[in-house]
């Protein structure tokens, strides 16, 4: 593969993507599968063997067109008409919620780049601008489908519910003149009209606030004024109107009054009110509008002797990046949005012009409504086999447990709060304990772990919380909490100049008849109970000798200086992980080359990173079959004859967000498997603190490999990545039957083990 060196074009000198077929750029790929098919024989060597042969350009798709196809596949679970009415309109608040954070941060970078002539060609071969310009196309696509299932198809079904997600112009009399009462008792004292004439310039708007752009006029002179009015963020997105007519917030109403609801976006209640603020003008016209900004943090750690005071005067200058989209409701005149495409600086390329409501992100209110009929069945958590087992009149001795067995961990399915959580509660409550270290990436401020390492603080044991800092949009809440931490005694650092901690790790200390002995906690997810109840994770406790040195080592490491550590049982990035993994691959090569066992098969959210891309590539061209589940970003090409024909890729989506990592090899006949927090992209292998653990248990090497075989079995429902880049549902067998789901099947698995108890 050329250097990016040798790859550097400055963007003024770009090629448009009318140079690309549609279908490739639509794909995120630069040739189609034929063409790098063809280029794999015709630069092939009659003396080298397939999978030492030099591999051609265009074997990448592109992360950022990779990563709408992922949203697409999340749009596609709100059009699935399997699944509980209320679920769709959450997925299309998720689609929503991505968009935003997508164009916030790899647009926004990606714009920035090419604005200072540093953007470089991509690895998939596909320019800047083409990228770009590939990305405008499809969001808008994606975003008109978007609306399209909202006002088309789920509200309908909502309204035939009994929940009706009406305009202004749909509600009776008697809820109009209600509603008026309300806007001024409730909404009307918190609003800010701002004008905009030579005393007032333009207002700053923030990014992702709801807005209404109004047009007056005086009626003494005739003059046209242009004046904003945000939609405060504090109030409801959709004000409830009950069957008797009376306005309230959405929280405030009962599940016995939802029938025949009503729910009004709050900014057409602020739009037909406009008189209220503007008293003695004509108004002309309203539209609503809606602004994207650059948000990603730039904070220079070298230049910083205060990561924490840096952070937080970066994050006040975050609220003013540059507009890298902009919404506007359809109907919207050619002059106001000329008046707003020319004061925000954004381009025609950057607005995307869409029905009312905006910001379906507050679909997550109508998501929360007590209508459990209109929701995926409820799933109570069990408790792990091996913790639930224990026999003790108390709640369960976790170091008994964890002595007698390590223990493998899969939330949401086993409870996070009577495993992880209580671990570290108890550790915090044992005398016998006499410290507790801990990475912490995302929590929340009133998670029972801060407090737990509270407790423990307080009780005179020496507490180390390695608070990452710089978790994308968690920043100010982590923040709030470090200085919690701090004032209560426990020792926070924010790990290692230039790199994120994202390593899930917690090392409790414990004195012992015998010595010291030290339990672990590797997991692949953050120690935040509220995302626990919804993200797919695993985890191990253990005290193996071997895991507690791999520990202290680690957070020596992070804490203090120790730069030449060595690791038993743990891969650690930067320096270990992408060579581990790719040793492992050459090793299965030399298997299937020598007639062993072998093959490879991998479970992530991402999958970016070129050198551990092209070594599976080798592998595939050597005979080794690879199979994936890549829930997000894939840059592989799969199924490319002479290239990729041995891999196979699919996609899992569903009530939980598929988020552990497993990483597993034959190593002739006997599996050699990790699980941690690092995905396959360049950030988390080169520029993150992650951790992978080996699983030495063969219960638990066949409980994962199970669980890998489940994920990837064409019984399974899942998306398929095809030959020519794009991805195609698979719902149904030959007869039209479902397939199954692999998530309600593990659900139905661990009840019953609970069962069989």
């Amino acid at each position: 593969m050329s250097s990016n060196e040798d790859r550097a074009e400055v963007a003024d000198n770009q090629s448009e993507p009318d140079d690309l077929h549609e279908h490739t750029l639509e794909a995120g790929v630069a040739l189609s599968s034929d063409e790098l098919a063809e280029d794999i024989a015709d630069q092939s060597e009659d003396s080298l063997p397939p999978w030492e042969q030099p591999l051609p350009e265009g074997r990448f798709a592109d992360r950022e067109l990779s990563w709408l196809a992922f949203n697409e596949r999340v749009l596609e679970q709100a059009e699935d008409q399997s699944l509980p009415l209320l679920e769709r309109a959450w997925f299309l608040a998720i689609f929503a919620s991505n968009l935003d954070e997508f164009y916030m941060v790899r647009v926004a970078g990606l714009k920035r780049r090419i604005a200072t002539g540093m953007a470089v060609t991509a690895a998939s071969g596909l320019t800047p601008r083409q990228v770009l310009d590939g990305i405008s196309v499809r969001a808008k696509e994606l975003c008109e489908r978007h609306a399209r299932v909202f006002t088309d198809d789920v509200s309908p079904k909502l309204a035939a519910e009994g929940i009706r997600l009406l305009h202004w112009p749909d509600l009776e009399d008697k809820e109009q003149e209600r509603l008026e009462k309300f806007f001024r008792k409730e909404i009307f004292p918190v609003l800010t009209p701002l004008a905009v004439d030579p005393a007032h310039p333009f207002p700053y708007i923030s990014g992702l606030s709801l807005n209404l752009a109004v047009m007056l006029r005086h009626p003494a002179t005739n003059k046209e004024h242009f004046a904003r009015v945000k939609v405060p963020p504090l109030l409801p997105r959709y004000i409830a109107v009950d069957a008797s007519g009376k306005p309230r917030r959405p929280e405030d109403i009962g599940s016995e009054e939802l029938a025949d609801a009503s729910f009004v976006p709050i900014e057409e209640i602020i739009g037909q009110h406009l008189d209220h603020l503007f008293p003695g003008m004509e108004i002309i016209e309203h539209h609503t509008f809606r602004v994207t900004r650059n948000e990603d943090l730039e904070v220079e750690e070298d230049d910083a002797e205060n990561l924490l005071k840096a952070l937080e005067k970066e994050l006040v200058r975050r609220r003013f990046g540059p507009a890298v989209r902009l919404e506007v409701a359809e109907g919207i005149s050619k002059n106001v949005l000329s008046l707003l495409i020319r004061e925000l600086g954004v381009s025609e390329q950057d607005v995307f012009v869409l029905p009312a409501p905006l910001d379906l992100r507050g679909l997550n209110i109508i998501h929360d409504l007590d209508l459990p009929q209109l929701k995926f069945p409820k799933y109570v958590a069990v408790t792990a086999e091996r913790l639930a087992r224990v026999e003790s009149a108390t709640p369960t001795d976790f170091f008994t447990a964890i002595r007698e067995n390590e223990i493998l961990l899969h939330h949401p399915y086993e409870s996070f709060s009577t495993s992880v959580q209580q671990f570290l509660t108890q550790a915090a409550a044992d005398p016998q304990v006499l410290a507790i270290k801990q990475t912490l990436y995302r929590t929340s401020g009133d998670s029972p772990i801060v407090d737990a390492l509270i407790d423990a603080a307080n009780a005179g044991k020496q507490v180390l919380a390695l608070v990452e800092i710089k978790a994308r949009f968690d920043e100010e809440n982590n923040i709030t909490w470090a200085r919690k931490l701090e004032q209560a005694g426990v020792h926070v650092v924010y790990g290692l100049v230039g790199l994120k901690t994202h390593c899930k790790l917690a090392l409790v200390v414990r004195k012992e008849e015998g010595g010291l002995r030290r339990y672990c906690h590797v997991g692949t997810g953050n120690y935040n109970p509220k995302t626990a109840r919804g993200y797919e994770d695993l985890g191990v406790l253990t005290c193996d000798r071997n895991v507690g040195q791999d520990l202290t080592r680690l957070f020596n490491q992070l804490s203090g200086y120790a730069p030449k550590t060595k690791f038993h049982r743990l891969l650690v990035a930067p320096r270990s992980i992408r060579t581990g993994l790719i040793e492992r691959i050459n090793r299965e090569i030399e298997n299937k080359l020598a007639g062993k066992d072998a093959w490879i098969r991998f479970k992530c959210n991402s999958v970016v990173d070129e050198a551990t891309i092209d070594a599976l590539y080798r592998a595939s061209q050597a005979g080794v079959r690879v199979d994936m589940v890549v829930r997000g970003i894939c840059a592989v090409r799969a199924q490319v004859p002479g290239l990729s024909e041995n891999i196979h890729v699919r996609s899992i989506l569903g009530r939980y967000l598929e988020h552990a990592r497993i990483y597993a090899f034959a190593n002739d006949g006997e599996p050699d498997i990790f699980i941690g927090s690092a995905d396959l992209m360049h950030r988390n292998l080169d520029r993150r603190v992650e951790a992978l653990i080996r699983i030495d248990d063969e219960e638990h090497k066949q409980k994962l490999l199970d669980l890998l075989e489940l994920s990837m079995a064409d019984t399974t429902m899942s998306w398929h990545l095809e030959e020519d880049g794009t991805w195609t549902r698979h719902a149904t067998d030959a007869n039209g039957e479902p397939l199954a789901d692999s998530q309600v099947v593990i659900m139905d698995q661990t009840r019953g083990r609970l069962a069989a108890r």
